[in-house]
């Protein structure tokens, strides 16, 4: 924005949901001045303090906007009480923190705001050669119909002009139209002016390096080393499962579910990873093995078909082809608009690869009074039962002087000589144990069954 002497402001907006974690750590690296907005109702929440630890981090000088003063429940005191809590004394108080209370609806304060964000630029001299090459930082990129490539980069040094020539992390091109925050056209962008550029060879990563070209040759062989490099990189980190690694993990139950992710911008691509990515345990792995920005194409559901993996769009659907492929190959393609619904839906799919609770509920149990023993029906063990039933079709322990003897299966149940399916206290009955002939008065028979339980990620 620009105020009333000429001087100019551009602001880097980024989210307060916890997802955007990674976007706010981006934010604070790209820019010079963090201002914290602060709900005056709200007070401090744990988001907040997640984004002054990302500027102390990036080594930001921050300020306080304590917005909402003009909301009933607004209390600027207790605010400044609880960012004094986080090492950030208002001047008010004796600190060197600058705390602006602020109403964004009313416009109560902003002024004053904006004259403190100028001074601190003018104490921290923040100065930039508009002659020089530019040199900047990648906010966000994403892929429209019928534009192709569209890049939001942020020019911090130098001059950008359309024709240049550039890089950006594994990406490279030359810039054939820029759009200023209005959608307006524009022929340069000096420092600290965000743009919209067009002329990509590929979608950039935000938070990757731009920077000018003196030829589009060079930008794209430089952008292919890069690339080359990456790949390498990448290929050394896979590990490759071995016989011994694949037998630890069925062992101690490792479960891991692998994710293709494509979404319509590069930072929700980049929060939904870091959300999904926290849902990992030491039983539940999540792996994302493709993130893109764009459509699902076909490459996308070749990878998941060939991975056993799930494919998650945000704000993107399958293409033609890729939608056919995908039901041929039968590979679960999830689409969402959301990022809680997919966040959640994830974390039920994993609840899914954890091995069941089991649990034991005994039935009942009979006490041992006489042992018979038959050519037909081999040893069989006269019983009371003396508390609960048993049941012919549940397991059964044989509890000798408190201990545990034998565990198996009841062969028999009997009462006078018919076979019944269940005998229940305090009734008399006949007890055949499968393989077990070793059956003494005084011995206790429980009987017992196993059930088992979804567990769910906490």
């Amino acid at each position: 924005m620009e105020l009333r002497r000429g001087q100019k402001i551009t602001f880097l907006d980024t989210p307060g949901h916890e997802a955007f974690t990674a976007m706010r750590a981006r934010g604070a690296q790209a820019t010079d001045l963090v201002v914290v907005v602060v709900a005056a109702d709200d007070r401090v929440m744990p988001q907040t303090i997640e984004a002054i630890d990302h500027a102390r981090a990036a080594n930001v000088p921050i300020l306080v906007a304590i917005n909402k003063i003009d909301l009933p429940g607004a209390n600027v005191d207790l605010v400044r009480q609880e960012l004094s809590k986080q090492n950030l004394l208002p001047e008010e108080w004796g600190g060197k923190t600058i705390a602006v209370p602020i109403s964004a609806k009313l416009g109560t304060g902003v002024d004053r705001l904006l004259e403190m964000i100028l001074l601190q630029a003018e104490l921290l001299e923040l100065k930039a050669d508009p002659k020089k090459a530019a040199r900047g930082v990648v906010i966000e990129s994403r892929v429209e119909q019928g534009r192709g490539i569209v890049a939001t980069v942020l020019v911090q040094k130098g001059t950008l002009h359309v024709g240049d020539a550039f890089v950006a992390g594994s990406q490279s091109g030359k810039v054939r139209a820029m759009n200023n925050e209005r959608g307006g056209r524009v022929a340069a962008a000096g420092p600290s002016t965000p743009v919209e550029i067009l002329g990509w060879s590929g979608a950039p990563q935000a938070g990757d390096t731009f920077a000018a070209m003196v030829d589009e040759r060079e930008a794209r062989e430089l952008a292919q080393k890069r690339g080359q490099l990456q790949r390498e990189q990448e290929f050394r980190l896979h590990k490759h499962v071995t016989l011994t690694d694949l037998y630890s993990q069925i062992k101690a139950g490792m479960g891991e579910l692998l994710v293709v992710l494509k979404a319509d911008v590069d930072g929700s691509v980049e929060a939904l990873e870091d959300s999904l990515t926290k849902l990992s345990t030491d039983e539940v792995k999540l792996r994302v093995i493709h993130r893109g920005v764009g459509q699902i194409s076909e490459s996308d559901v070749l990878l998941a078909a060939a991975s056993n993996a799930v494919i998650i769009g945000f704000h993107v659907k399958p293409d033609a082809k890729a939608q056919e492929l995908g039901a041929k190959e039968k590979v679960d393609v999830r689409l969402y608009e959301i990022i809680y619904e997919a966040v959640a839906d994830v974390k039920d799919a994993m609840s899914g690869l954890l091995k069941p609770e089991i649990r034991e509920t005994v039935l009942g149990s009979a006490e041992v009074r006489q042992v018979f023993t038959s050519t037909k029906s081999g040893t069989i063990a006269g019983c009371k039962v003396v508390s609960g039933t048993i049941q012919r079709s549940a397991r059964a322990r044989l509890m000798r002087d408190g201990t545990a003897a034998w565990d198996g299966k009841i062969e028999s149940l009997r009462r006078f000589k018919d076979d019944v399916r269940e005998v229940a206290s305090p009734l008399e009955c006949g007890i055949g144990l499968e393989g077990r002939d070793d059956v003494k008065v005084n011995d206790v028979i429980e009987a017992y069954v196993l059930e088992e339980f979804a567990r769910r990620l906490s």
